[in-house]
């Protein structure tokens, strides 16, 4: 019985992923909110339209994701902070992991020492891995991302799609 193949490539190149988050790597975190678009215009209920057809949805979201890039991540930001206020577990165990292994390193290799008592890092490391695995999954982490994508999808989509393009844009693409 043969394999089933399907090429990746052919599925991604027409979304263009590759090209669209090449942009993402040549930015620092502080030039990539530097060109934050004012709430204004990102919230312009006078810009808000259906479109007419599928191929329209399609510009639209072409352009209001290159356009409103900074602001989507910000929202995605934003959408991210509440997904661990409301799950407080999911953010103690976050913090947990992230405050022992700092507490770990701190140690630079040497032994933990409490009176009497001794463990190596090794030991440190596995109790950590123990103790933070099945809070882990306790927590529904997978749960989380699932609907931190829902969510961003449906918000970010959802503006790009109905969020018309400005009319100096119109003019440009007419020149082209």
């Amino acid at each position: 019985m043969s394999r089933l193949s399907i090429p990746i490539d052919a599925l991604t190149s027409r979304l263009n992923l590759a090209g669209r988050f090449d942009g993402l790597q040549s930015q620092s975190l502080s030039g990539r909110f530097a060109n934050l678009r004012p709430i204004t215009e990102f919230f312009d209920v006078k810009r808000i339209s259906k479109p007419a057809n599928f191929g329209e949805v399609q510009s639209r979201v072409n352009y209001n994701l290159s356009y409103f890039s900074s602001n989507y991540a910000g929202v995605f930001a934003m959408l991210i902070i509440y997904s661990l206020i409301t799950n407080l577990t999911l953010l103690f165990v976050i913090l947990l992991l992230v405050g022992g292994m700092y507490g770990i390193g701190k140690l630079q290799g040497n032994d933990l020492q409490i009176g009497s008592w001794r463990a190596t890092t090794s030991q440190l490391y596995t109790t950590l891995l123990v103790v933070c695995i099945p809070l882990g999954f306790w927590a529904s982490p997978f749960s989380t991302v699932l609907w931190l994508i829902g969510a961003s999808g449906v918000t970010i989509l959802g503006h790009a799609a109905f969020m018309d393009k400005p009319i100096e844009s119109a003019f440009s693409e007419e020149a082209v």
